[in-house]
């Protein structure tokens, strides 16, 4: 029996989902472009940026306590005008790297993460489950007009110049309806 936290348990096995929404979220180049080649109008809009206290599983990753804050850009990425995707990008409050990187306004850091930093690191893909509890979970069902009871959910580590930036994209119900 999956054990059920509200701090998600993140893996490197994606939980079980159709083959076409297993697709997407798996793939390994830029989400961005893998959703702009549906030949549906891709947007992004900003939801929240500025400081945000880190999630109980982001501390490890940056090597902060539980009270610490981070800098934070949470999107909602739609297709069709409708919402598939929300994301969290995080990095320390006065990293000098990706701080001007993240204040993009609504464009989207997909076409910079794999565009021109040749110099880029990044980490392996992990997984997860969302449910009740877990902060992502809200942001997530804020833009889910469906009300599900759990979200999938990949998040990734890139390091530039030593400085981190974890980025974490909620997959919403609708779409796979638009894959």
């Amino acid at each position: 029996m999956r054990r059920m936290t509200p701090f998600s348990d993140w893996s490197a096995q994606l939980p079980p989902t159709s083959p076409l929404l297993a697709e997407c979220i798996t793939v390994s180049g830029s989400l961005t472009n893998y959703l702009m080649a549906s030949g549906h109008d891709f947007a992004v809009s900003v939801l929240q940026q500025g400081s945000d206290a880190i999630h109980a599983d982001e501390t490890a990753l940056f090597e902060l306590t539980p009270d610490s804050q981070l800098h934070a850009r949470h999107v909602c990425l739609t297709l069709a005008g409708k919402p598939v995707v929300v994301a969290r990008s995080v990095c320390l409050p006065e990293c000098p790297v990706w701080r001007p990187i993240l204040e993009r306004g609504s464009r989207s850091l997909g076409l910079t993460l794999f565009g021109d930093l040749p110099q880029l690191r990044r980490g392996e893909l992990s997984f997860a489950e969302l449910h009740a509890g877990h902060p992502l979970f809200a942001l997530a069902q804020a833009h889910d007009p469906h009300g599900s009871s759990r979200y999938l959910a990949r998040r990734c580590r890139f390091e530039l110049d030593g400085q981190r930036l974890l980025v974490c994209e909620i997959f919403l119900p609708e779409l796979e309806q638009l894959l």
